[in-house]
């Protein structure tokens, strides 16, 4: 019923030209799932495959069109589950291969594509591929990268000063080779090496074992570290760094990143999945992440010719905004990626993943709903992380009580600057035990001490919730101005960040958010945004003191701190107030409908 109201909004709101269909990766909100913390099915404190599928049905409600896995494959879990020992395989821990089946069923039937994470720069060295090449066996010998090493006072030293992203020396010595291994991450992740032909078509061929189980995509993790130089120079320091040495960005990372090989790759793996698109119809995805420069980060796209990654993700409101931005600051970063967007590419943003601190945590919680209409609005394909939908925070994690490698490998003093446990503790379902997420009290990583209050349970609950406007933020993805619409994005004012998207005869869509701490007004919104006299609200941040359907005075609006407004130049203030007035009693059993066909 809910979905059904909100599709109705859309379609209500929506007149005029009927625009050209679009591809779903285009139109659709992905979802990031961490599954070890998203739901626990067997009550062993970490989350799995049928927790995922038992929770389709929010993921139905929520609206989201894709949903993006990560790794779920074979791995003794030293970086639990990107060390990969097996990749065709789903580690036991996450389910069966009979549990994956299901759950991608699960969600197509629902219309949710499934996205895999694919970890191609590195394996487990507990991988057989590894073993082998230990052992030198052909053709596995060079499917690693290997390196002498070099003689310095009568003693072997790494072949440089490259830094792992885990810190201190990417290089590990292998006793029984006598050799050392590449390992831009943990050690217990040697690099594979891309100039073996051989090691290429094995990795292809993974792509194609899970395309053939009917996945809609990848996202191919850290794809910037995939070739080296291979003269294995020293890097230089960054200008002016006061990092430590041993610290992975010490370093101008100019011969282990981005390297021109690397856009080759990317390009040969478009056309294996392109080729399975051209098979049925179906166009499958390929997501590539890169923390590069701008530059090197619009690479991954290809040309017209050679096409790359459907999109490279765009890290910009994580890398060059925070707390303290202005409104200025956010009209810069998203030109900035315009700008620089190669013709005819195709947009996107992402707020938070696994890897970073929470949206709410960064930029305070109060804010959060206002980050949701830019990044929902704004032209191009969304990405969510889990829980950042219902307003999760960071969690803070005792020393005694960590289990990343990555903040581990720094020590007790300086972990804290490392770890990315905070930003991945388990799904905060309800206030019951672990939140919901698991029977046991005891889960892989604590859950966070809010979870009695800031749950979904609650916040479902709520006619003013982060859910609800995310929800609706969702669902006006529909919209042909979202989709087709032109964008004129404007700083108001220091703290008053103001864009609109319009599309011939359709409503045209504005979006205005106090970045700032006090009150603001939108005084010059019409002339600048070309707009009427009036707008009508869509969707208002629950700090706001606005409701859905109210009609405003463009240039007299007033924004509480940290508030946001999506208005629109067409009224339809009855479809307004259903969305509002749904049943919580009818959500529910739509819900539970959904969910009885979900069981094993």
């Amino acid at each position: 019923m809910l979905q059904f109201l909100i599709f109705s909004a859309i379609c209500l709101l929506v007149q005029g030209q009927k625009p050209a269909p679009m591809d779903w990766w285009q139109t659709s909100v992905i979802y990031q799932i961490y599954p070890r913390s998203f739901k626990d099915s067997d009550g062993d404190g970490v989350g799995d495959l049928r927790g995922i599928a038992e929770k389709v049905p929010y993921l139905k409600k929520l609206g989201v069109g894709a949903v993006w896995l990560s790794p779920i494959f074979q791995s003794p879990m030293a970086d639990f589950g990107y060390d990969i020992s097996n990749f065709t395989n789903i580690e036991p821990i996450f389910g069966s291969m009979t549990d994956f089946e299901k759950l991608k069923d699960a969600l197509h039937a629902q219309d949710i594509k499934l996205i895999l994470d694919f970890v191609p720069n590195h394996s487990s060295d507990e991988h057989e591929w590894f073993v082998k090449s230990v052992q030198k066996i052909d053709p596995y010998t060079d499917y690693y990268v290997w390196h002498d090493g070099k003689m310095v006072n009568g003693t072997r030293q790494p072949p440089n000063n490259w830094i792992s992203g885990f810190s201190y020396s990417a290089w590990e010595w292998h006793p029984e080779r006598q050799q050392y291994y590449l390992h831009q991450f943990h050690k217990k992740q040697p690099d594979l090496n891309y100039r073996s032909p051989y090691l290429v078509e094995e990795m292809k061929n993974i792509l194609r074992f899970w395309l053939d189980r009917g996945v809609d995509g990848f996202r191919m993790d850290i794809v910037l570290a995939l070739f080296e130089d291979e003269r294995f120079l020293d890097e230089p320091p960054v200008d002016g760094t006061t990092l430590e040495p041993w610290n992975h960005d010490y370093h101008q990372h100019i011969y282990i990143a981005d390297q021109p090989e690397t856009y080759d790759m990317i390009k040969q793996w478009r056309k294996v999945l392109d080729e399975y698109t051209k098979k049925d119809g179906h166009p499958r995805v390929m997501m590539t992440e890169a923390y590069s420069p701008i530059d090197k980060t619009m690479g991954y796209y290809g040309n017209t010719t050679h096409p790359g990654a459907h999109f490279t993700f765009n890290f910009l409101f994580i890398t060059d905004l925070n707390a303290q931005s202005t409104a200025n600051d956010f009209e810069k970063v998203i030109m900035k990626w315009y700008d620089n967007l190669p013709a005819g590419k195709w947009p996107n943003w992402v707020m938070g993943n696994h890897d970073q601190r929470r949206v709410a945590s960064r930029f305070g919680i109060e804010l959060l709903d206002g980050l949701h209409m830019i990044q929902m609005v704004l032209p191009g394909t969304s990405v969510t992380y889990n829980g950042d939908e219902i307003g999760m925070e960071d969690t803070f994690i005792r020393w005694d009580q960590t289990v990343d490698p990555q903040g581990m490998s720094v020590g007790k003093d300086n972990y804290l600057r490392f770890t990315r446990d905070p930003q991945r503790t388990p799904f905060q379902w309800d206030h019951t035990t672990s939140a919901g997420f698991s029977t046991n009290p005891k889960t892989w990583l604590p859950v966070n001490p809010n979870y009695w209050r800031l749950n979904y349970r609650n916040v479902k609950r709520e006619i003013r919730s982060h859910f609800r406007v995310y929800q609706q933020l969702v669902a006006l993805k529909e919209a042909a101005t979202i989709q087709h619409g032109d964008l004129n994005v404007f700083a108001l004012s220091k703290y008053v960040l103001a864009f609109t998207r319009s599309y011939e005869k359709n409503p045209t869509y504005v979006v205005v958010v106090n970045i700032g701490s006090e009150i603001e007004t939108t005084e010059g919104l019409q002339k600048k945004g070309s707009l009427p006299k009036y707008l009508t609200v869509y969707s208002a941040s629950i700090n706001s003191g606005y409701t859905q359907g109210r009609k405003l005075l463009a240039d007299k609006i007033k924004l509480r701190p940290k508030a946001g407004l999506v208005l629109f130049t067409a009224g339809n203030e009855g479809v307004m107030d259903s969305l509002m007035t749904l049943s919580e009693e009818d959500d529910d059993k739509e819900l539970d409908e959904m969910a009885s066909s979900f069981s094993y």
